[in-house]
């Protein structure tokens, strides 16, 4: 069997079995809740009394979803419900628990997808000009503005954006447009062909949307950005000093190349492979923190499932699947970045062919 096709069965049995595992736990907790408690979470609300469904009624959805079965029963009728698309019928988002997460997937990615763009080029660029020349203004001002970045946490930094650009300036604001453009949106038949505001507004000739929807992502991919920009840049800083003394560098600044083809050739091209594990953990912890940044701004994306979920009367099925599908899109990633630095790495590559 091929050593690539090897590494990639290893880390599919490894996702499997970290899905289960996280799965059962979340199924556990659950399960603390008496099969009568349980059982009222599927009646819909206003359904039946203001949740006072009668007996007979409750015992029945107890029998229907195996309520009663033991631990290992239930969460195999669960997980089975899970690969099949069966993620059970929300009552407080009235539909499908898939269906709703997949609909709303699109403005969480676009978020996602903006927030890497911007911090994974500016974290390696910033990082690596900064140990090149480590103790100088630049080096400075860096590593104040990096400190400043790891310290405030996001809902912190979230709320003092919205306080300064929109609430003060009245430049910025949340939401994914603001009620004015939604309402030309909705005249001129605004066609969704992918979910991402920005690449739609262009497929639909409106650059004036296009425009606006990226000035309503400046402030949440800010905030979701300069976190983990900060983090990437320290270990590419720390890298690069690390590098700058060895010998290939000094080799070819003996050849006559000039600092800066050191810099972004050679110096670059050795520190990349080592910070591939740091851009991995960067693109995973934006993943895992994009929604508090998502329900802070307003942004109408998988978040909006919880925070709906948890508005009135408790929601299961909700609940489970936005837990379920947050762990799905971190694993997926994460499996997707092992391979990149697996292919591009060859030390990486090496050592988990040999093992």
């Amino acid at each position: 069997m091929p050593p690539f096709l090897q590494f990639l069965i290893r880390r599919i049995f490894a996702m499997f079995v970290s899905l289960v595992v996280i799965t059962m736990v979340l199924y556990a907790g659950v399960m603390l809740t008496p099969p009568e408690a349980r059982a009222r979470l599927y009646v819909p609300p206003g359904k039946s009394g203001d949740h006072t469904a009668s007996d007979a009624f409750i015992n029945s959805l107890i029998r229907q979803y195996h309520l009663d079965e033991p631990y290992l029963v239930q969460y195999g009728y669960w997980a089975k419900s899970l690969l099949t698309g069966k993620w059970g019928y929300s009552p407080t988002l009235r539909g499908d628990v898939l269906s709703e997460l997949l609909r709303r997937t699109p403005a969480t990615l676009e978020l996602s997808l903006y927030s890497l763009l911007l911090l994974i080029p500016l974290g390696l660029a910033s990082g690596l000009v900064a140990g090149w020349r480590p103790n100088r203004w630049f080096d400075g001002l860096f590593r104040g503005t990096a400190f400043f970045g790891t310290s405030m946490p996001p809902f912190i930094l979230s709320m003092i954006l919205i306080s300064v650009f929109y609430v003060n300036l009245g430049w910025l604001a949340p939401g994914r447009v603001d009620v004015t453009t939604d309402l030309l949106m909705t005249r001129i038949g605004f066609v969704d062909y992918t979910g991402f505001l920005t690449l739609d507004s262009l497929l639909n000739g409106r650059v004036d949307i296009f425009l606006i929807a990226l000035r309503h992502l400046a402030m949440p991919v800010f905030t979701l950005s300069i976190f983990h920009w900060a983090t990437l840049g320290r270990i590419t800083r720390a890298t690069v000093i690390g590098q700058r003394n060895k010998e290939y560098i000094i080799a070819a600044r003996a050849r006559g190349v000039n600092e800066r083809a050191l810099l972004w050739r050679h110096a670059l091209r050795a520190i990349l492979a080592p910070s591939l594990t740091a851009i991995a953990l960067s693109a995973a912890s934006v993943v895992t923190s994009i929604f508090v940044v998502e329900i802070i701004f307003g942004l109408t994306g998988v978040s909006q499932v919880i925070v709906i979920s948890m508005s009135g009367y408790p929601d299961a099925p909700a609940a489970l699947g936005f837990a379920v599908y947050s762990v799905l899109m971190v694993i997926g990633l994460m499996f997707l970045l092992d391979t990149i630095q697996a292919v591009l790495d060859p030390r990486v590559r090496d050592e988990v062919f040999k093992t």
